[in-house]
């Protein structure tokens, strides 16, 4: 990185300085250096933003969709090419080990590539009237402009589902990446410019959601706002876009609970579990923070669970060692050690985590090891809110519908995991649980061409999949009479 201040605002096809001259710190989160200082947004510069692609609109929108698809498939290609030094800047940013970095290009690529083919075998859809004179046809148009707000903990993987599909639609748009984690999505946008994205087709924004955020979606030129983070910010988004009527789609994190029945395959289960909530320190959306098990294996897996999670390797993500890195800032790691002494206060048994590492060598940065509480309830509130970091807390069930009871008992419904020999029950409970996505005997997976997003307070939209495109698209219907006459009622 240089150590001048990075331009960081792409607006209309230039890099440029914020107007008001503003900077902002980018922290290593394992060591607590400065990565860089990039430019920070204003009010100005993100109307600037709005503006560009506005004018933008007109043009893109009636580009090919050939064209469109190629543009994808030339910025995945060169995400491939630079896929080791992007890679090292996400996790340099997140504090994420650089195999996960990774695993996010090549899964980003994976999205580039699926709405390049779906846009370009998309068709229009006839409508049989009775009538072999009348053509009625129902057409994808773009839905114009589009804010794409992203959260830090996947900031690449998240801003691509947003613009990936946005710009195969057809639509112009606006990015702002979180201010903590914003440099793979500086990198992505220089890369989208090289392949040849026309000027103010796809802009980009660097601040805080209270200094640019507030003014990208209060925007009477934005039609559309798509965003990844937090419920109560997620719902002054909303607010915000209602008086202009502007489309909203919100991915609101979740509380996600991780059913496992005794007859369970017992390997493949603890390691699911001890993965599904400890990947990434916990900081992920669909993190399996619930741990509701059947009473019978209960201690025993609760055991399995701990012993496996005090080997976890935590340390910077740069590390071939590491399994994990830390957590994103202190402020982060203050919310975290606030839901642990809430946890301890509120009566449940901490089986271990739950203080600051002593390694010397961890001290710079804002690590935090697996945390396991056991004999939790629902009346706990480490329970029912998101913590968003490596706790576990554990639930126990005698019976199936006391499982799905609990599996449920959440205002969230993002996603759940299911564990069951039994197919028959595997199938009733996926069903039965009221979450966007349902893994039964897996974990955290998830593929391009299926669409994620949740129920409840986990948002409305959906990303990812063909609704993930139908979401940045209007439906028109065009009604053509081929032998046209009079109608004769007056």
């Amino acid at each position: 990185m240089s150590d001048g201040v990075q331009p960081a605002l792409f607006i209309d096809g230039t890099w440029r300085h914020a107007a008001d001259g503003a900077t902002r710190e980018v922290i290593n989160p394992a060591d607590g250096s400065v990565v860089a200082v990039v430019a920070e947004a204003g009010p100005a510069d993100a109307a600037a933003a709005v503006s560009a692609a506005r004018a933008a609109f007109p043009s893109w929108s009636a580009t090919a969709v050939a064209e469109r698809a190629e543009m994808c498939n030339r910025i995945a290609d060169l995400l491939l090419r630079d896929r080791d030094e992007i890679a090292r800047i996400e996790t340099l940013d997140t504090g994420k080990t650089l195999r996960e970095s990774q695993i996010d290009i090549d899964d980003v690529v994976s999205v580039f590539r699926f709405y390049a083919r779906l846009a370009a075998v998309q068709s229009d859809r006839l409508v049989d009237v009775g009538n072999p004179a009348i053509v009625s046809r129902v057409v994808r148009e773009p839905i114009g402009v589009c804010v794409l707000i992203a959260p830090w903990n996947y900031p690449l993987l998240q801003i691509v589902w947003k613009i990936a599909p946005a710009l195969a639609a057809g639509c112009t748009m606006v990015a702002k990446p979180s201010e903590v984690t914003p440099l793979s999505t500086i990198a992505l946008v220089r890369l989208a410019h090289e392949a040849g994205v026309p000027a103010g087709v796809l802009n980009l924004i660097q601040g805080s959601g209270a200094a640019v955020g507030a003014a990208l979606v209060d925007n009477a030129d934005v039609d559309m706002v798509s965003f990844t983070g937090g419920a109560s910010t997620g719902a002054s988004i909303a607010a915000a876009a209602a008086p202009h009527v502007s489309r909203v789609a919100l991915e609101l994190g979740g509380k996600n609970p991780h059913l496992v029945f005794a007859d369970a395959d017992w390997d493949s289960a603890v390691d699911a579990v001890v993965t599904g909530v400890f990947l990434h320190s916990g900081q992920v959306c669909s993190s399996g923070t619930r741990l509701i098990v059947e009473e019978s294996i209960a201690d025993d897996l609760v055991a399995a669970v701990v012993a496996r999670a005090e080997k976890i390797r935590f340390g910077n993500g740069l590390d071939p060692a590491s399994q994990t890195g830390p957590l994103v800032s202190t402020a982060h790691r203050d919310k975290v050690e606030a839901y642990v002494a809430l946890g301890i206060s509120e009566g449940a048994v901490l089986m271990t985590g739950g203080q600051r590492p002593t390694d010397p060598a961890l001290a710079a940065g804002y690590f935090y090891p697996p945390t396991v509480f056991d004999r939790c309830d629902r009346g706990m509130r480490i329970v029912t809110e998101e913590t968003f970091g490596p706790i576990l807390t554990v639930e126990r069930f005698t019976s199936e519908e006391q499982a799905i009871e609990l599996g449920n008992d959440t205002t969230y419904g993002l996603a759940a995991g299911v564990r069951t020999g039994d197919t028959a029950r595997a199938e009733r409970v996926a069903r039965a649980l009221r979450h966007g996505t349902v893994w039964v005997n897996d974990f955290g997976v998830y593929t391009a061409a299926a669409e994620w997003g949740g129920f409840g307070r986990s948002g409305n939209g959906r990303e990812l999949g063909p609704t993930g495109l139908a979401e940045y698209q209007e439906l028109k219907h065009i009604w053509t009479n081929t032998a046209p006459g009079e109608v004769g009622w007056f």
